[in-house]
């Protein structure tokens, strides 16, 4: 049976599927393709994706947050039903001990797919002075015990920043040059066409909701949609599986500086797209998808169906 050469695991924080109106910065927004989708309107993606709305809520109470969104997203199991809540920020000792057992990077090394890499670049100072809270994708890598990039990963074309403009970077005194969104779309490619699992992390989009700000949401979103056109556009998509997601709304509302409560969109590009896009009705649904594809060159299976995602949740 023929297994898909490499998959593309994209995550963008806060994006969630909103509906019409001055409130949302994808209205009437140009090139906001496919990152532009609305409640209740058909949507027709480039390159011939799939849309499945996925539920971040869980079934918990209260409004989806980013530290168990991605863990579940991330490992497969129900993060917020294990713990009892959402939990905001970074993940606290339950969240990171799920990660621990059930990382992606971990599930996918020990059934022996590799390479695997996280894509982003991190800096000197996280090393220097390590954070006391790490992020739920950071947790991940330390998981399988995969090596991060750094910047000269960066500067060699191994790595792209969370911001893939590198603008922040250069902000920071890293002396780096800056990137287009097509430029820096042409590097995440190559990244994918070079390992079987690839996961890449974008979080300036749940900045912008927090802090309501129309006019870099104006600025950036295009910008973020060329990035993902530019990527789908150089990979090999017969041999290649793109799956686009998020935690939890937040950038398609900006009335209001909290996550909202509505499904987030699930974009699916590649031979097993339809396959995928049927089977991902939550969050949990991800990485066993993920899994699944890459050990066995299907998706076909049932929603929810790790044995460790069900006695969680």
């Amino acid at each position: 049976m023929e297994i898909d050469s490499s998959l593309l695991l994209f995550f963008i924080d806060g994006l969630g599927i909103g509906t019409r109106g001055a409130h949302n910065p994808f209205d009437g927004l140009e090139g906001g393709a496919p990152l532009a989708i609305f409640q209740g309107e058909d949507t027709e993606l480039p390159f011939d994706g799939v849309l499945a709305p996925t539920d971040a809520r869980l079934g918990v109470d209260g409004r989806p947050q980013s530290a168990s969104g991605q863990t579940t997203i991330l490992t497969g199991v129900n993060a917020p039903a294990t713990i009892g809540y959402h939990k905001q920020g970074f993940p606290n000792q339950a969240l990171l001990k799920i990660i621990a057992e059930r990382s992606i990077f971990l599930q996918l090394k020990n059934a022996g797919i590799r390479p695997i890499t996280f894509a982003n670049t991190y800096t000197k100072p996280f090393f220097e002075s390590r954070p006391r809270w790490i992020s739920a994708t950071t947790a991940a890598v330390e998981a399988a015990g995969l090596q991060f990039n750094v910047v000269e990963d960066l500067k060699a074309g191994r790595a792209v920043y969370q911001d893939f403009t590198n603008a922040i970077l250069n902000e920071r005194g890293e002396d780096v040059e800056l990137r287009t969104p097509e430029e820096a779309g042409q590097v995440l490619a190559d990244i994918v066409a070079a390992h079987r699992f690839t996961l890449y992390e974008y979080f300036i989009t749940d900045k912008i909701g927090h802090a309501q700000d129309r006019e870099n949401a104006h600025r950036l979103l295009p910008m973020l949609a060329s990035y993902v056109r530019t990527v789908l556009g150089k990979l090999d998509l017969k041999r290649t599986t793109v799956i686009l997601t998020s935690d939890h709304g937040n950038v398609e509302d900006l009335s209001m500086r909290t996550h909202t409560l509505n499904l987030v969109p699930t974009l699916v590009w590649g031979q097993h797209r339809h396959s995928v896009a049927a089977r991902i009705r939550s969050l949990t649904d991800i990485t066993p998808a993920i899994v699944d594809v890459l050990t066995k060159g299907t998706a076909d299976g049932q929603p929810g169906h790790s044995d460790f995602a069900r006695a969680s949740g």
